[in-house]
């Protein structure tokens, strides 16, 4: 006859096992990153022996673009309804110091990602004082000042947009040719990608997190929350302007469309798609709407449709999105 256990010990089992959970749960969370990490850069890398390289760059500037509006909605909790400015904003401004000035296209991409940084200082300075939805319409009042700007201003062309942006070359390599300016591309975007997925595992990402779970416990430990939100919502403006004058290199062409209030409602839906405070989650969703658009476009309009109907999908079976779906059937965290 076995000798029940004292209570002593079945406490020291239970403390054992509760501690054993998460650290299983973060063993399989760090093995799926891993997993995920090699797909995305073996993606990245074949993809244009598989796919035409002028789409998949489109896939990889939408993809940044909402990976960093992610950075500020998923893991800040806070929701801009005026990224489209600096996206677009971004792209004028690189056309501009390329076609104009004659910089090399990386220079004109970091002046890009500068002004975004110096818009997003502005933007952010004065939308962080209020939440909720009055923050979200503080950025889409701004957003629709800088689309009224890019209308009217002589250098941007009007309705007739920033035409012939030069490509250019890098480091002696010619990027009018496809390969070498898709891999210029993909280069910019893993830098970028790498840039959030460090802030979001670093101390600072932590606090982000922390406000966005509840803020008033934030500021109770001391934190300033109003500097960490600044910070924030700078970096992810930068990045999205990084991805905008990308994209105006890649197709030679910056338009009003890049900074309507509408491009902000579509890197809304592909966060949200792929899933909204994960990390590989904007990837996803921006891979499906602009496949769909592609694919969809001889439809016209009702391409729009479409998308709505998937969306509508997706919030109601797939609240947490397709890749926070994915890792809460398989019992994953962070990816």
């Amino acid at each position: 006859m076995t000798k029940p256990a004292s209570s002593h010990q079945t406490l020291d089992q239970a403390g054992e096992f509760a501690e054993s959970v998460p650290h299983e749960k973060l063993a399989r969370s760090r093995a799926a990153q891993a997993v995920l990490w090699v797909l995305l850069i073996a993606a990245v890398l074949f993809a244009p022996a598989v796919l035409y390289p002028v789409f998949v760059m489109q896939l990889l500037c939408f993809a940044l673009f909402a990976c960093a509006f992610n950075l500020l909605i998923g893991f800040t909790g806070l929701l801009s309804f005026g990224h489209a400015a600096f996206f677009g904003g971004a792209a004028y401004i690189c056309g501009h110091v390329v076609k104009v000035w004659g910089l090399p296209p990386l220079l004109g991409i970091l002046g890009g990602g500068v002004f975004a940084a110096a818009l997003g200082y502005v933007v952010g300075s004065l939308a962080i004082r209020r939440q909720g939805i009055y923050f979200a319409m503080i950025t889409l009042a701004l957003a629709q000042i800088v689309y009224f700007l890019a209308l009217q201003l002589p250098f941007t062309g009007g309705e007739n947009g920033l035409q012939g942006i030069p490509r250019g070359t890098l480091f002696g390599l010619d990027l009018n040719s496809p390969l070498p300016m898709y891999y210029f591309v993909a280069a910019i975007f893993l830098a970028g990608f790498l840039i959030i997925y460090r802030t979001i595992h670093s101390p600072f990402g932590q606090v982000l997190q922390a406000i966005r779970e509840n803020e008033p416990r934030a500021r109770s430990l001391g934190y300033n929350v109003d500097r960490f939100k600044l910070i924030a919502f700078v970096l992810s403006a930068s990045l999205a302007g990084v991805a905008g004058s990308t994209k105006a290199i890649v197709f030679q062409f910056a338009s009003l469309t890049d900074a309507h209030w509408q491009m902000s409602g579509e890197v809304i839906l592909m966060t949200l798609i792929g899933g909204m405070g994960t990390i590989f989650g904007p990837v996803v969703g921006s891979v499906v709407i602009i496949t769909l658009q592609h694919y969809l476009a001889d439809i016209g309009s009702w391409v729009q449709v479409v998308i709505g109907a998937i969306f509508i999908v997706s919030v109601l079976l797939f609240r947490r999105g397709i890749v926070g779906e994915l890792a809460r059937m398989l019992k994953i965290s962070s990816v």
